[in-house]
């Protein structure tokens, strides 16, 4: 029992250890971005020493990994499915922009350096990979209310894959003044004007 009991609190501090370490990565690329985040200054912030934090994650991918994985699990984006059930596809829109711009506000600090990072970083855009797909699928099931069945318009999915993004969003509000609900109601009659124009009947 106290081998097992002793196990047991090792393996538990070194779980706190490793929180630690992901919690200050989270931080630190939230205020300088991954690129101007050191090891020194991670192991700094978590009270660790340096060789700790080459222990639990031995390279930039394993970090990387570590640090989104986390953020990810407590800033999880929209989930489209629910989207499926509305029928207008004005409505599905509307509601669907609607919550990613709320999801664009609320991880505005990460994403505001992480967009930065992204365009010199392959590790970064590699360890996203997943989280675009899902981005992709929002895409498509807003897209999919304008289609006909069995059909794809690649206008369409692009100009909405545009109103969708992270630069989009920043661009209306911070730059532009609008509030979010007003830069949602805008991109939904931009995109109603142009399925119903002629460019998307040739």
């Amino acid at each position: 029992m106290p081998r097992i009991y002793k196990l047991k609190k090792r393996a538990a501090s070194l779980a706190e250890t490793r929180r630690r370490i992901v919690a200050a990565t989270v931080h630190l690329h939230q205020m300088r971005g991954a690129a101007n985040t050191s090891i020194s200054a991670i192991a700094e912030l978590a009270g660790v020493e340096r060789l700790t934090v080459y222990r639990h994650f031995p390279d930039e991918r394993s970090l990387l990994k570590g640090c989104t994985s986390h953020y990810l699990d407590l800033n999880p984006p929209p989930n489209p499915d629910p989207w499926r059930e509305i029928v207008d596809a004005g409505q599905r829109l509307h509601l669907g922009l609607s919550e990613i711009y709320a999801y664009h506000r609320r991880t505005e600090p990460m994403f505001a350096r992480a967009a930065r990072d992204l365009e010199e970083n392959p590790i970064l855009r590699e360890v996203l990979e997943n989280f675009f797909l899902r981005w992709d699928r929002m895409r498509d099931v807003l897209a999919s209310a304008w289609e006909s069945p069995g059909s794809k318009n690649p206008l369409i999915r692009a100009l909405i894959g545009h109103a969708m993004t992270f630069q989009t969003w920043r661009s209306l509000v911070r730059e532009q003044d609008l509030d979010d609900a007003q830069a949602v109601d805008l991109m939904t009659k931009v995109v109603h004007c142009i399925a119903s124009s002629e460019l998307l009947q040739t």
